[in-house]
């Protein structure tokens, strides 16, 4: 059985003027929503927040998927889980030790994963797999859409799908940032199984071909279910 492939639209591509237009043509054909949080001191830009979050709520009935590019993840759980979000994802680089923060997602009822940026080892997150529904790996310098993907995170994919496997884990393996025709090839290949697409979807002419694109490479480039890659 092949390995079973999630779209991941980032909103951070979109047109801001029309987002619950923009959502609604794209989302009977999506997974999930990847909605980027950054607060301007994790990373050099500011992004969208909680009333934003709550606004698509309204409009969309897809799994939130929060990618917390933030400094103090955990003051914001709750707000975020109110507003309807359905998971996070933090940075090991701002969360060193994640066991506090996944124990609050867990009462509150959020999904909880970690991220690593292009310039970390997996070994950082590899000893935390077990806390996960979902460990993402940055494939570009995190806070700025539109950037080149770097295949050098390729090893790091790998290494993540070996450990997942190899423990047994149902834990989601992501990838953000240069994702398109192409390079979601060479990620499938590597074990992603959810791909994050912001550019390749939403400033295609036609976003829903796009999507359909992207998920078709994926399949076809994408390993057995459970296979060793050892």
């Amino acid at each position: 059985m092949t390995r079973p492939v999630r779209i991941a639209a980032s909103i951070l591509a979109a047109d801001f003027a029309r987002l619950g237009e923009e959502v609604a043509r794209v989302e009977p054909h999506l997974d999930l929503l990847h909605v980027d949080v950054m607060d301007g001191h994790f990373v050099p830009n500011l992004s969208l927040g909680i009333p934003v979050i709550r606004s698509l709520r309204t409009v969309s009935a897809l799994p939130f998927d929060c990618h917390l590019m933030i400094a103090n993840p955990a003051d914001f759980v709750e707000a975020l889980h109110d507003a309807g979000a359905t998971g996070i994802t933090v940075h090991m680089e701002a969360v060193p030790d994640p066991r506090g923060i996944a124990r609050i997602a867990r009462s509150v009822g959020l999904g909880f994963g970690l991220v690593i940026n292009p310039g970390t080892p997996f070994a950082t997150m590899d000893p935390y797999l077990e806390l996960c529904d979902m460990v993402l790996v940055m494939s570009v310098e995190p806070g700025f859409g539109g950037q080149g993907f770097m295949p050098s995170v390729l090893s790091k994919v790998e290494a993540a799908r070996e450990a997942i496997d190899r423990r047994g884990l149902e834990v989601g393996l992501q990838i953000d940032g240069g994702i398109g025709p192409g390079t979601i090839g060479q990620a499938s290949r590597a074990g992603a199984d959810v791909f994050v697409a912001g550019t390749a979807i939403f400033r295609r002419p036609d976003p829903v071909d796009a999507i359909a694109d992207l998920r078709r490479e994926a399949l076809l480039s994408a390993g057995p279910l459970g296979a060793d890659r050892s």
